[in-house]
């Protein structure tokens, strides 16, 4: 494990460093070896914290809550402000410290586990800087803190256990709070408008054209712009709201399958059949059939 800065802890600020034992148990339990935490804290307004590491074998993450520190990569300086996240994968050089002037108030856990390098590369490129705008969230704070909680209980393995599931969430939280931010500060489309358009037409069909005039982006710009943003294409998302509406009225109506489809603008009821098979890994009737306690529904 990278070795934790030795910065003296002054009240209000925690420092815990998992034992080795317990480390090594978790790097072999089914439900921890994917992810786990080595050392994880909490240092307040931290004067004087610095950290300089040439070697560097685990996962880093370092969320600022209050103040300023910089953190350098090589010749790249990062100023960190209120609400960033670093996100440091193994092998990563790097130094930070907080600035004298402002120091920075930071939780930190470093990690390791099998899957470990797919949740950093789910959260940053490698071309892209290590340094996420986040911004500041309550929620987010609150769950770091249930990670600290673990230094109360250590005494039980399950606790552990639980820590491992704990440090998951936070990751998997991360990630959906860089999504939204994405879509709060890109201006370049209007979410909103695009998803309401959809909604508005699910009994209908609609084109790449249509959805791309209303956002004034031609086809390819408004294409990568909402995969970007959403991960997904707009005709997939078009085609997915469609089949959760099909869900809906196969539900609440007795209406045959192709009368459904042809609600929802599908004129081929085995186009239509596909399509929900493809979204809902079953087809129309089989989830009729389950709904209706029967293996099967007949038309």
């Amino acid at each position: 494990m990278s070795q934790p800065s030795t910065w003296p802890i002054p009240p209000g600020s925690i420092r815990f460093v998992l034992p080795r034992r317990i480390v090594s148990e978790l790097s072999q339990h089914p439900l921890s070896k994917d992810l786990y935490p080595l050392a994880m804290g909490f240092y307040k307004q931290a004067c004087g914290h610095g950290m300089s590491r040439t070697r560097h074998d685990d996962f880093l993450f370092i969320y600022c809550v209050k103040g300023q520190g910089i953190l350098r990569i090589g010749k790249s300086e990062h100023e960190i402000q209120p609400g960033d996240l670093i996100v440091l994968p193994k092998d990563q050089i790097h130094s930070y410290q907080a600035k004298d002037s402002n120091p920075w108030s930071i939780y930190w856990v470093h990690c390791d586990g099998t899957l470990a390098p797919e949740f950093i590369h789910h959260l940053i490129d490698p071309s892209q800087s290590p340094v996420i705008k986040l911004g500041l969230h309550s929620r987010l704070a609150a769950d770091f803190e249930s990670l600290l909680d673990l230094r109360k209980t250590t005494q039980l393995f399950q606790s552990y256990l639980h820590v491992c599931s704990l440090l998951r969430q936070i990751l998997t939280h991360i990630s959906l709070l860089q999504t939204q931010a994405r879509h709060h500060f890109d201006q370049s489309l209007n979410m909103e408008t695009i998803q309401t358009l959809m909604l508005t037409r699910v009994h209908e069909t609609l084109d790449i054209d249509t959805l791309a005039a209303a956002a004034n982006l031609s086809k390819f710009h408004f294409i990568k712009r909402y995969k970007h943003l959403t991960g997904s294409t707009p005709i997939n998302d078009f085609i997915r709201m469609k089949i959760e509406r099909a869900c809906h009225l196969l539900d609440i109506t007795d209406q045959r399958i192709s009368e459904v489809a042809w609600a929802l603008g599908y004129e081929d009821a085995y186009y239509f059949s596909r399509a929900f098979s493809k979204v809902m890994g079953i087809s129309p009737s089989q989830y009729r059939g389950i709904r209706l306690g029967k293996a099967t529904y007949k038309e």
